[in-house]
């Protein structure tokens, strides 16, 4: 079993993760500046930020995977992607694989087409988060070839507004954005947490990006 430490594992994205590898019976660290009401039995919570060096070099110590799913917004927002560029440098030297939760927006809509964010009918007010994790997945990309890193993007409608059921099935795409027939891209939390822990536990995706939906 591997040691999985989550920064943001108390978000919508990470506190599922989380769940799912404690389910799994991995060793799991949630990170996050607030510790939670409620906890997932078997994860461990621990209070600190991804901008901050000295839980960088505790959490990097203590895990053989570190998963960074923290969004840029708020007062996070213009600083995350450089927190990623840190902790990937560190990791790097510490031989540790790291694994990035992004946004659906850097994803292309086709074959050679705009991305997401680029289109007409994307919300400004989402444009500045998304931009700046596409600037983490292009530093990750002009890394050295010995950090060992892996970028998911969920598809468009992915959130805690629309939760879905559990399928334990989905579909895995590359650089361009997922839909079916009807247009829809959507994954629910368990399974896109599905998703990211089956990549830690059989790992598809070495330095490089992926997206997955039903």
């Amino acid at each position: 079993m591997a040691r999985i430490s989550v920064f943001g594992g108390t978000g919508y994205a990470g506190s599922n993760i989380v769940t799912e590898a404690a389910r799994r019976g991995h060793s799991v660290t949630s990170i996050s500046r607030n510790l939670p009401e409620q906890r997932v039995d078997g994860v461990d919570y621990a209070q600190g930020s991804l901008l901050d060096a000295d839980t960088r070099a505790k959490v990097l110590a203590d895990s053989d995977v570190v998963v960074v799913s923290v969004a840029p917004r708020g007062d996070m927002e213009g600083r995350v992607a450089a927190g990623i560029a840190e902790l990937a440098a560190e990791a790097e030297r510490a031989g540790v694989r790291i694994g990035v939760i992004g946004g659906a927006g850097s994803l292309h809509v086709a074959e050679g087409g705009p991305r997401l964010f680029d289109t007409p009918d994307f919300p400004a007010e989402y444009k500045p988060e998304s931009l700046e994790m596409a600037a983490a997945l292009d530093d990750l990309r002009n890394s050295p070839e010995s950090l060992d890193w892996f970028y998911l993007c969920p598809p468009a409608g992915f959130g805690g507004f629309a939760p879905g059921e559990p399928t334990g099935t989905y579909r895995v795409g590359g650089d361009l954005l997922l839909a079916d027939e009807e247009g829809n891209s959507f994954i629910g939390g368990a399974d896109f947490a599905t998703a990211v822990v089956d990549e830690i536990e059989q790992p598809a995706h070495r330095r490089a990006r992926f997206t997955v939906a039903y």
